[in-house]
């Protein structure tokens, strides 16, 4: 009789937490040798072809949990000696990982798998791993020659270290300006009686959510806005200047050495606008280009409307900027089509939000989440176990963790982290939501993004049947993993969904009506933020393809703010630097391009709720043939199980018009 898996105890003092992130990843290297010594050693010879790849497995399920659990408590534990702590044993992990694939005894013995007597007995799922394993390895550099090979090792470790390092600046880098009380005029009552002045007489701002969504929605000030995003867009500069330029170096070089023209080559030859070859850069720049000649002219039209709309609260105003864009778009709805971003937030408050997107999509996917009273890194973290309900009683199908809300040191934007791959009567899934909502009202765009972060989170637990530890959770092609967030975005748009959880001061929900003039108005300035997105999309593809030799901060500087002026008619705010704070940058790497490729799958995809948003039939059939399978099918073919059809532009070009 099996035991069924069990979610991960957490330490309960400062102690028991260095020991976590030593001993555990410890453990998972010691596990490592000991199957690579088998694979690669005299016993491995009489291994079967399946043997080899559940021992890899073994070894691969090791080292992606014990690199969830310390990259999490990197990124979120309150003690910053063990977050350090943490840091280094990431770094040790990833290189173990990177190392693996320079091995080539271990190659061999895998290699001698790929064969049609060898790999004969293998099903459907070993072959799939078997493929992509070997792949990794000539991706890794095992097979060039011994000092390229060594020069690619120290490329790989380096490139972890500056990424590490590139994101804790971000982290730790918080900005605050002072403004006058005055400055705060336009804001929401409630944000103005949390922000009383100081015994200078001055208020303080901060570049944490809370305080930078509002005041870039809400303040009449442009002076106050202004300040606040252009610090934001100062985030860990210039700490990042130098580490952005070596890292730039360390990957050309790399990408160079394994026989790929950049880096966005390397990366694009695992993902579906790759298709498999080394030169899938090329569809990135004309994917790129598609994008603009599909949302120019709509841009160029609403561009105008922006300017003028500015011109009367600035009368001289020669541009808009992208510290003006939101509030202006949020002016325009209100008078145009009567939405007051202001009488929105009223509806929304943390309280009611959390518990209403959990039993929104706890009734579209069939799960419950049951509270459990557990220790974790910090008090104001939500632990559930994910449930369903059956005829045979209750199934536990895994445990996610929310950790919601700004403090010192913690990641400062949001993001779904895995913390354990789930495996099949081995490991529970886990995963975790590390986010900045404000513990108050909440903007909508929080709300969206809520609903959006949660979509990854449900497709780690419910992808987390798996087999291979390769194949659990968000392990799809790269540039597919943001649909399915994507297209849950919509279920925070939908008037009955909201009905069911808002309130104002009367306790009366948001009105129907109200819902669907959001909608509307929502259509006006989606191609300028399809701009905005694209501007992102240059700066992470053009930084790493057109890297010019020695590239300094100036030169990072001069070409972020190039790419963002030719892109949008909204322009950047001239002389910071945004690149530093781009989180994107390290994990993304040249492929933002993700968003809007996910995009077009997602509109896609939404044709597949012909009865509506809360259609059961539609949702079961999304949650097995999209969800569940987890990594273990390509991307393209889990859309077409879905559709019954390969996915098209068309939904996207129709979205992007305004409908």
């Amino acid at each position: 009789m099996t035991t069924a898996p069990a979610p991960l105890d957490f330490p309960t003092d400062t102690a028991g937490w260095s020991a976590f992130v030593t001993e555990r990843p410890t453990a998972a290297a010691a596990l490592v040798a000991d199957v690579d010594a088998r694979l690669a050693g005299a016993d491995g010879a009489g291994l079967s072809a399946g043997e080899r790849l559940e021992l890899w497995n073994d070894a691969d399920l090791a080292l992606r949990q014990a690199t969830g659990e310390v990259y999490l408590v990197s990124e979120s534990h309150p003690d910053a000696a063990v977050r350090e702590a943490a840091e280094e044993q990431v770094q040790r992990l990833e290189a173990l990982s990177a190392g693996r694939l320079l091995d080539r005894a271990l190659f061999a013995a895998l290699r001698a798998v790929d064969t049609d007597e060898a790999s004969a007995s293998l099903d459907d799922d070993a072959r799939r791993l078997l493929t992509q394993v070997l792949r990794d390895f000539l991706r890794g550099g095992v097979d060039l020659p011994d000092a390229d090979r060594e020069r690619v090792r120290t490329l790989t470790d380096r490139d972890t270290e500056l990424s590490l390092e590139f994101s804790r600046n971000i982290r730790d880098g918080r900005r605050e300006i002072r403004v006058a009380p005055d400055a705060l005029a336009g804001l929401p009552q409630d944000f103005i009686d949390e922000h009383p002045p100081g015994d200078d007489g001055l208020v303080v701002l901060t570049t944490d959510y809370p305080d930078l969504m509002p005041v870039r929605e809400y303040a009449t000030d442009r002076a106050t806005r202004h300040a606040l995003v252009a610090a934001y867009n100062d985030l860990a500069w210039p700490e990042n200047d130098v580490i952005l330029a070596e890292l730039l170096a360390v990957r050309a070089e790399r990408a160079g050495l394994l026989g790929y023209g950049d880096w966005a080559d390397f990366e694009t030859e695992t993902r579906m606008i790759g298709r498999g070859t080394k030169d899938g850069g090329a569809a990135v720049a004309d994917f790129l280009t598609r994008l603009d000649e599909a949302s120019r002219s709509a841009a160029d039209a609403e561009y105008p409307v922006l300017l003028e709309r500015l011109r009367r609260d600035v009368p001289d105003a020669d541009e808009v900027d992208i510290a003006d864009f939101f509030f202006l778009l949020g002016a325009l709805r209100n008078e145009r089509h009567d939405v007051d971003a202001q009488l929105v937030r009223s509806y929304f408050t943390f309280d009611r939000v959390l518990p209403g997107l959990l039993e929104t999509t706890g009734r579209l996917l069939d799960v419950e989440y049951v509270p459990v009273d557990v220790t974790t890194w910090h008090p104001d973290v939500h632990s559930y176990d994910v449930v369903r309900r059956t005829s045979a009683g209750s199934e536990l199908l895994g445990r996610i963790h929310l950790d919601l809300h700004p403090r010192d040191g913690k990641y400062t934007h949001a993001a779904c982290f895995g913390l354990a791959p789930g495996v099949t009567g081995r490991v529970l899934p886990e995963a975790v939501l590390l986010c900045n909502f404000a513990r108050g009202y909440m903007t909508h765009d929080e709300v969206v993004t809520f609903f959006h972060e949660f979509g990854h989170l449900v497709h780690d637990i419910l992808g987390g049947d798996q087999r291979f530890a390769r194949f659990s959770g968000v392990a799809t092609e790269w540039d597919f993993v943001e649909a399915p967030s994507q297209l849950l975005e919509e279920w925070a748009w939908d008037a009955e969904v909201l009905a069911s959880f808002t309130a104002d001061a009367e306790g009366a929900p948001i009105p129907a009506e109200l819902v669907e003039r959001m909608k509307v108005a929502d259509g006006f300035g989606r191609a300028l933020e399809v701009r905005r997105q694209l501007g992102h999309a240059n700066v992470s593809y053009h930084l790493h393809v057109d890297r010019p030799e020695g590239m300094s901060g100036g030169d990072l500087q001069a070409a972020t703010e190039h790419w963002y002026r030719v892109t949008s008619p909204v322009q950047p705010i001239a002389g910071v630097h945004p690149y530093a704070g781009f989180g994107h940058l390290t994990g993304y790497g040249s492929c933002y391009y993700t968003y809007q490729w996910s995009l077009v799958i997602a509109r896609d995809l939404l044709s597949g709720f012909t009865g509506g948003l809360l259609d059961a039939e539609a949702a079961t059939r999304y949650r097995r043939e999209i969800l569940e399978p987890g990594g273990s099918r390509d991307a393209a073919d889990l859309v077409e199980s879905f559709l019954g059809r390969p996915y098209a532009f068309d939904a996207y070009r129709v979205w992007l018009a305004g409908a």
